[in-house]
């Protein structure tokens, strides 16, 4: 928390009205859902749902359920910043289950910007895997 804290500071935004929560993201969605909360923004970062292909078909169910329910969150002008870390879920084959969580959620989310790895992670020619992190970064209007 406080290296977020930080990079509010370095990116000149106040902390007013910032507050972070690390929960369960599974069953904290869900009672936002339930309480009606609304967020500027989310962030969801969460742990490998995926380790191989084999688990692409389970891991699209977990991703598509938590940013379904985020989609649901989002106040008009909200920002979505999802993430996978599995690599057994391509990039292609990530960007599809967050369209279809959208879909799910009735919001015509726009993908501002495509996130990967650094360079400091490269990808071996032979292992595709090694492209494990990917992110989206989704405006709902």
């Amino acid at each position: 928390m406080s290296l977020a804290g930080e990079n509010l500071g370095l990116n000149g935004l106040a902390a007013d009205g910032v507050q972070w929560i690390e929960k369960d993201v599974f069953q904290a969605l869900r009672k936002f859902r339930d309480e009606r909360r609304k967020f500027d923004m989310i962030i969801l970062d969460p742990p490998k749902f995926a380790p191989t292909a084999a688990h692409a078909s389970k891991a699209a169910r977990g991703y598509k359920d938590i940013n379904r329910l985020a989609f649901l969150l989002l106040r008009s002008g909200g920002l979505l910043v999802t993430f996978s870390c599995s690599g057994g879920v391509d990039a292609a084959l990530f960007q599809k289950i967050i369209a279809s969580a959208a879909l799910d959620a009735g919001v015509d989310a726009r993908i501002l910007d495509v996130l990967a790895q650094g360079p400091d992670h490269p990808v071996a020619l032979h292992f595709p895997e090694g492209a494990y992190l990917k992110g989206l970064v989704c405006l709902v209007p």
